[in-house]
């Protein structure tokens, strides 16, 4: 047996139970679940969104109580939880849209597609996503 052979790296399934506390994710990997998750947090919270959208436009009165239901809440719901659930519904549109222009572009452009590129297009989506996020956040909670 040679000595390259002996120093080939072994690739093996992934314990759960062992190795997911110790196994480390590439950043493409974060995004390609985020993906999935902001997907899916957009999906169930859509109900909200209709509901949303039907009280702030129907009547000034309808819109006066969407505004107090982000100041004072809803029944037993606070304020507070209903403005954290529209920063989450924030947070999965613009990071599912960002890894959409993403996968549109590594699409388009397949021949520049590499190892680089993927953790750099994923950490950008990341911090893009992230950002705007806190940044609408802020807007959100009144902090300017």
């Amino acid at each position: 047996m040679t000595e390259l052979a002996k120093k080939r790296p072994e690739f093996r399934n992934i314990n759960a139970f062992k190795d997911l506390t110790t196994y480390r994710m590439t950043p493409a990997a974060w995004v390609s679940i985020l993906h999935r998750a902001s997907g899916l947090i957009m999906f169930l919270l859509l109900p909200f969104i209709i509901w949303m959208f039907d009280t702030s436009v129907s009547s000034e009165i309808s819109f006066a109580k969407f505004s107090a239901a982000f100041n004072i809440g809803i029944g037993f719901v606070p304020g507070w939880f209903i403005k954290l659930v529209a920063l989450a519904l924030i947070w999965a549109y613009l990071h599912h849209f960002t890894a959409g222009l993403r996968h549109l572009w590594m699409d388009v452009s397949h021949s520049a597609v590499n190892k680089q590129f993927g953790k750099s297009s994923a950490l950008t989506v990341l911090v893009i996503s992230i950002g705007l996020a806190l940044v609408l956040g802020a807007k959100l909670f009144g902090q300017y």
